[in-house]
């Protein structure tokens, strides 16, 4: 159950608001959930459907990735844990995979209010009782617990987890280097120097660092050092 109302709309750099909830793991506090590291938050419409199976497949196959850049998967949506329980039994299956995060049982949707994941736009997203389902929503979240990412899908269009990973290595890559990515850059590309770092001190941070234009300056990333064996 959610422990406070959503006075304001989330934005990015909001604190994302704790909350207590049930999953298929047992109950958890959703910022002990996180701890020290990063978390991904993503909801879907309802379970035993064919986008939803795809995409829960799809996140299960790809958590080794998100563990191994300490990244924590959580999912959600309006049904009960019992349900979430025997339609994992389908998504493995189906999919080839073995889900192991936790899916949040959020059929009162306090959870779902509480991150405005529900849908005002498709009037036909509705359960049995007219009351709307959660679309695909995802939130990246920080050790800090601010909300860095904030994406909203339809409930007729799956995601790309692959982006959502390409978020996490870019914001990871930034707050760690202070720099910033270009369009469709992928780990291994060069980055951007950060706006607020100064030539003089480029030149020491970065020292293969290229100008193109004074407000745009590449670099490829400094080689991490290693400790002699």
């Amino acid at each position: 159950m959610a422990t406070e109302e959503r006075a304001a709309p989330l934005r990015l750099g909001s604190t994302a608001p704790n909350f207590q909830a049930e999953t298929t793991k047992g109950s958890i506090d959703f910022h002990e959930f996180i701890g020290d590291g990063w978390a991904v938050l993503f909801s879907h419409p309802e379970d035993y459907t064919p986008v939803c199976t795809t995409e829960l497949g799809a996140f299960a196959k790809l958590e080794p990735e998100f563990t191994k850049r300490g990244v924590k998967l959580i999912g959600l949506s309006a049904n009960t844990i019992e349900s979430h329980g025997g339609w994992i039994k389908d998504i493995d299956e189906i999919s080839g995979s073995n889900l192991n995060f936790p899916i949040i049982g959020d059929k009162e949707r306090k959870v779902a209010y509480l991150y405005d994941m529900l849908d005002y736009q498709d009037t036909t997203n509705v359960d049995s009782k007219g009351i709307a389902f959660t679309i695909r929503s995802v939130f990246i979240i920080d050790p800090k617990k601010t909300i860095r990412l904030i994406l909203s899908y339809p409930a007729s269009t799956g995601r790309n987890t692959a982006e959502v990973l390409r978020v996490v290595d870019s914001l990871q890559t930034g707050d760690k280097h202070r720099v910033t990515t270009p369009i469709n850059w992928v780990p291994g590309d060069d980055v951007i120097v950060h706006p607020s770092v100064k030539n003089e001190e480029a030149k020491t941070l970065f020292p293969d660092f290229r100008i193109v234009k004074p407000y745009l300056r590449f670099t490829p990333l400094p080689k991490e050092k290693t400790s002699a064996a």
